[in-house]
């Protein structure tokens, strides 16, 4: 339902600007709009403000992604009926699909997450022209659009909270439009180290830290990302003319927030580096995976998987990702396929399922991705399978029950990112597991730095190691897997995305 908006309302004390907002929509066949909200913890967070939990007091601004949402916005002067968002405030950006498109695709998504997540083949990108900068422009008009939002929608001293790396340049204009707000930004990916973020041109990388350096406070998901935005603000920013200082002992907070300054002027700013770990939802996990479509996606998959020829139940390794690049799917099922190889005895004992979904197929390098991903999986079944055993079970339809079912049959769950800022499956699938499973876990995933005690820490690049991980997980003592598994459950529940959210919240507020 989608209505016409007459009044401006009262200007927000607590604001969140995202890319993506908590709800989209799509165009009926009758011209009518259908509103589908979204989950995830933004949702989850924002909807706790206020005791009656009516939102009144706090908006979202996000981006209008579609040519639905792009109606949306021309039917509602942008400020989006309340039955569509669940009560929530919402005020979603018209930006023209030209300007969405080159700041969002290939400016955020081909170039600031390959920066951050290392994925260049640096002999032959990336290569910084002319058309760079057209798409440059562009991200600096969208990021201004939502600066320029947030500034009209903000009450004196509110408290924004802006999310990733798609906004990185919105801290520092809404500080320059409104000086009086509390400011805040989150990524949720990691940060890369400086020798690699100074890929970019020197004018950009100074702008973008100059961006983020805006906010009063910067949130990431680990202190390793944390320490790495430190070091390029003090190595960038001192070959650009300005000085940027991380105290060691300033008093009170322990040296943990950073200062900038030109080295001819004053002071520019002290913004407060923090960590928020997100973690697992886990009372909803746990209400939503004991759903009927889940025991029905569990029915289905314990056929795919089927019984040893001895008839005991198969042993399952479980994936889920999207077919990102940094997720390392490919290398994963060559791992699989080593463990197959080098202890032959887990033939038709154990079974790979392996959900892919696709991502960003309008990428080129995405499409070429998912497609290997197919042909790899295709392969080794083609290979090494018999007539009553499919060695890889790979589902690239998204399903997120089906999803849930495969964490509740997970003997091990295997998450080798090549970088990743969290990975949220590393914490949920300890959490619903009914087999008290055991995690294979990449070091470069920034859920190692609270899971890696009890997990099986990989080389996300070293394939043997990858199977040699995966056969001791197979074969680790049923007690060692249960006190592992009840740890890892208790730490990726630490920080469920209501509290990770309200903490950031209050801290901003100080």
């Amino acid at each position: 339902m989608v209505t016409e908006q007459s009044v401006s309302p009262a200007p927000a004390r607590v604001l969140v600007a995202s890319n993506r907002g908590p709800v989209s929509y799509t165009r009926r066949d009758d011209g009518t709009l259908e509103a589908r909200r979204g989950g995830g913890g933004l949702v989850s967070g924002l909807s706790a403000i206020g005791a009656d939990g009516s939102g009144e007091d706090a908006v979202w601004v996000c981006a209008a992604l579609g040519e639905g949402d792009r109606e949306a916005v021309r039917r509602t002067e942008g400020r989006l009926d309340p039955a569509d968002t669940g009560g929530q405030r919402v005020r979603m950006l018209g930006i023209d699909p030209e300007v969405y498109a080159a700041a969002y695709n290939d400016i955020a998504n081909s170039t600031l997450w390959f920066v951050h997540h290392m994925l260049y083949q640096t002999p032959l990108e990336p290569s910084f022209g002319p058309e760079f900068r057209e798409r440059w422009a562009a991200y600096e008009t969208y990021n201004r659009a939502f600066a320029e939002a947030l500034a009209q929608e903000a009450a004196e001293g509110a408290a924004v909270l802006v999310q990733d790396y798609h906004l990185a340049l919105v801290p520092g204009m809404l500080r320059a439009l409104r000086p009086d707000l509390r400011i805040g930004h989150f990524s949720h990916t990691p940060w890369a180290p400086a020798e690699y973020f100074r890929l970019l041109p020197d004018d950009i990388a100074e702008r973008l830290l100059l961006g983020m350096l805006g906010a009063d406070r910067l949130g990431f998901l680990t202190w390793r990302w944390a320490e790495a935005f430190k070091e390029c603000a003090r190595s960038v920013l001192a070959d650009r003319g300005l000085t940027a200082h991380w105290p060691q002992d300033a008093a009170g907070d322990g040296g943990r927030h950073l200062t900038y300054a030109h080295e001819n002027g004053p002071s520019g700013g002290r913004t407060y580096l923090a960590v928020h770990g997100l973690g697992a939802d886990g009372d909803f996990l746990r209400e939503r995976a004991h759903r009927p479509d889940v025991a029905e996606r569990m029915a289905a998959l314990r056929e795919q998987i089927g019984v040893a020829p001895d008839g005991a139940d198969r042993r399952t390794i479980v994936r889920v990702d999207r077919t990102e690049l940094s997720k390392n799917i490919v290398r994963g099922l060559l791992s699989y396929r080593q463990l197959l190889l080098d202890h032959p005895h887990w033939r038709e004992r154990v079974v790979h399922v392996a959900f892919a979904y696709p991502s960003r197929q309008d990428l080129a390098i995405y499409r070429a991705y998912t497609e290997e991903v197919q042909r790899v999986a295709d392969a080794i079944n083609t290979e090494l399978g018999t007539p009553g055993w499919t060695p890889v079970v790979l589902h690239v339809k998204d399903d997120f029950a089906r999803s849930l079912a495969a964490y509740r049959l997970a003997d091990v769950a295997l998450v080798n990112p090549i970088r990743d800022g969290m990975n949220l499956v590393a914490k949920e699938i300890p959490v619903l597991s009914e087999r008290a499973c055991a995690l294979v876990l990449s070091r470069e995933a920034g859920a190692y730095a609270e899971l890696g005690e009890d997990a099986l820490v990989v080389n996300p690049y070293d394939i043997n190691a990858t199977a040699a991980a995966l056969h001791e997980a197979l074969t680790m003592p049923p007690a060692d897997r249960t006190d592992r598994a009840k740890r890892l459950a208790a730490a990726a529940t630490a920080l469920p995305p209501q509290r990770w959210f309200l903490d950031q919240l209050e801290a901003l507020r100080g």
